[in-house]
């Protein structure tokens, strides 16, 4: 059945209007003023927002790690994810060093299959890049429509990757026309941290920030913008957190570096100071990179402001407090690392970037959804609202003031990273290619009805270019 969504505001990455839009099927058909369709279903969006569907680049769903595996499998995490705003993910396919690439994409299929409720594709995680695996790359990201790779320089016992590694997957990624993401902190040297740490009786969880110093995180940074450009070849760092980071890429995209780089809300509305909460309950934020003091926050937002950084992904990554997280209750290495994002992404980011004067509506639409979809070959399919683009759309109330807490959220966890926040903004219905996933703040989308995203190459929509703004 057609649907026309009327008398809302329409706000893309370029404009802000007042216009009604018509669906039919699976894809917007028309926009315009006072539309009028006998067989369409009418949705009244008066008072309301419509963005176009959030598209978080950056989400572990059902991924094993430190001996356990994350508390969000694909349907509690993108149920979660529509609740909030999200229509489209891309998660990572892990890969092993006995395993072929193929193998572990299709394992990605399985855990997916049957359970996505809105719309998804992989990004394929490099642990190695071995003759065997150079010759299997290229056929699989062609096969599979997979336009980004990751490689980790964390990590050191799990994933890490050595230098050789990682100018190699940018070399085949030139080739193969895709995007490298890198996890960028100095593994090695949080390794030797970690230890000393350990040996000197330290346990708790505020000793997985201190002896993950934004240093390292800088000095990765630049050796992985340096190793791309060396490769002429295009580079994203994910989950960037601290001054020291947003320095090289500013720099680098100052000279013309192919360099895009993405944060998280927990990072612009968290700090380190959680991790030293009583009662091991500093665990709930352990993850990595980890959350700094408070005057990067700043930083971070200016860098979105100025288009140094281009994204907000959520690096959902789920472990129960009364539960996995308590692996490490004697020794913070152990604490897995990760936390629940994937919900709020959309909405902090609006009532901190928008509500706060920080951010236009439109700079809101781009970060959340227009440029991951450019950079990860997903537009003009997703990240806008045009004739001929997917019906994914969120109508938004701008004005409600809601509390975030564990006892509301819809992930499968036992806490929330923000208990107690009072922001502005909720999603009311969120529409997945043109079906509601969410009505009236109610789910009645189908697990399995998500689609696998086979992707265009790198660099085959427009892509912000690097500019010469510093911070």
């Amino acid at each position: 059945m057609k649907k026309l969504i009327k008398n809302g505001i329409v706000v893309t990455a370029a404009d802000t209007y007042e216009a009604d839009l018509l669906v039919d099927g699976e894809k917007i058909t028309e926009i315009g003023r006072n539309l009028t369709v006998d067989d369409a279903e009418i949705i009244d969006a008066k008072g309301a927002y419509i963005f176009p569907g959030g598209v978080d680049p950056h989400t572990h769903l059902d991924m094993p790690f430190n001996n356990t595996v994350t508390d969000d499998d694909w349907e509690t995490g993108t149920i979660a994810a529509a609740f909030g705003g999200t229509i489209t993910i891309i998660d990572f396919c892990l890969t092993t060093g006995d395993d072929t690439l193929e193998k572990a994409v299709a394992r990605w299929h399985g855990k997916a299959e049957g359970k996505a409720a809105i719309d998804y594709g992989f990004h394929l995680m490099l642990a190695n890049l071995d003759e065997k695996v150079l010759e299997e790359l290229p056929l699989l990201l062609e096969k599979e429509g997979i336009t980004s790779l990751k490689v980790f320089m964390a990590y050191a016992k799990e994933f890490q990757a050595d230098d050789r590694t990682l100018f190699r997957a940018f070399k085949a990624a030139k080739e193969a026309g895709a995007l490298v993401m890198v996890h960028c902190e100095n593994g090695s040297v949080i390794d030797e941290l970690v230890t000393k740490a350990l040996a000197e009786g330290h346990t708790e969880p505020i000793y997985h920030a201190l002896t993950r110093p934004p240093e390292a995180e800088g000095e990765a940074t630049h050796r992985a913008i340096e190793l791309a450009h060396m490769a002429d070849s295009q580079l994203y760092v994910v989950h960037v957190t601290c001054a020291e980071a947003v320095k090289q890429i500013a720099e680098a995209r100052a000279k013309g570096y192919k360099v895009w780089g993405e944060t998280c809300p927990q990072y612009l509305v968290l700090d380190q100071s959680y991790l030293e909460k009583p009662d091991f309950e500093g665990a709930k934020y352990v993850w990595s990179p980890p959350l700094r003091e408070k005057h990067h926050q700043k930083v971070l937002f200016d860098a979105l402001k100025a288009g140094i950084l281009q994204t907000l992904g959520s690096d959902q990554c789920s472990f129960n407090f009364n539960g996995k997280k308590q692996l490490g209750r004697n020794d913070f290495s152990k604490i897995p690392n990760g936390g629940p994002f994937i919900e709020d992404r959309f909405s902090i980011f609006f009532s901190e970037g928008v509500k706060k004067g920080i951010l236009s509506l439109n700079q809101f639409v781009d970060i959340v959804s227009t440029q991951p979809a450019k950079l990860f070959g997903l537009f003009p399919e997703k990240g806008t609202i045009a004739v001929g683009a997917d019906a994914d759309l969120v109508i938004f109330d701008p004005e409600v003031k809601r509390v975030i807490s564990a006892k509301t959220h819809h992930m499968n966890v036992d806490y929330s990273a923000f208990e107690g926040m009072e922001i502005t903004g909720e999603p009311i219905s969120v529409l997945c290619r043109g079906n509601f996933v969410i009505k009236d703040k109610k789910f009645i989308g189908q697990p399995g009805s998500g689609k696998y995203l086979k992707r265009k190459k790198f660099n085959q929509g427009a892509l912000q270019s690097p500019t010469a703004a510093t911070v």
